[in-house]
């Protein structure tokens, strides 16, 4: 399930909670961009040519807690920052 919640700032499109135990989280970032574009997924850049796996081992396989991985990478004009608990924040590039 996504939770979603108030952007704290305003080049922040998008903040949201991610499923973590989702088979491919990857997938549900292009949902999401799909989203604020209105625009079919179809119609987006493969999200693999920005990350390939690397959420799917950040959220399958993460390092303990106290190393409090994060990842960031932009992806259809947007910054977007994971981190390992599922926190996922979305930036306007051009903002």
């Amino acid at each position: 399930m996504t939770e979603w919640i108030d952007p704290p700032d305003d080049d922040v499109v998008a903040s949201l909670d991610l499923d973590t135990t989702q088979e491919s989280p990857e997938i549900r970032l292009v949902e999401i961009v799909a989203d604020l574009e209105s625009v079919p997924e179809t119609e987006l850049d493969p999200i693999y040519n920005s990350i390939d796996d690397v959420v799917d081992a950040l959220f399958s396989s993460p390092p303990s807690g106290t190393a409090d991985a994060e990842l960031e990478f932009t992806y259809q004009g947007y910054r977007i920052h994971v981190e390992q608990d599922g926190t996922a924040v979305f930036r306007d590039e051009t903002a």
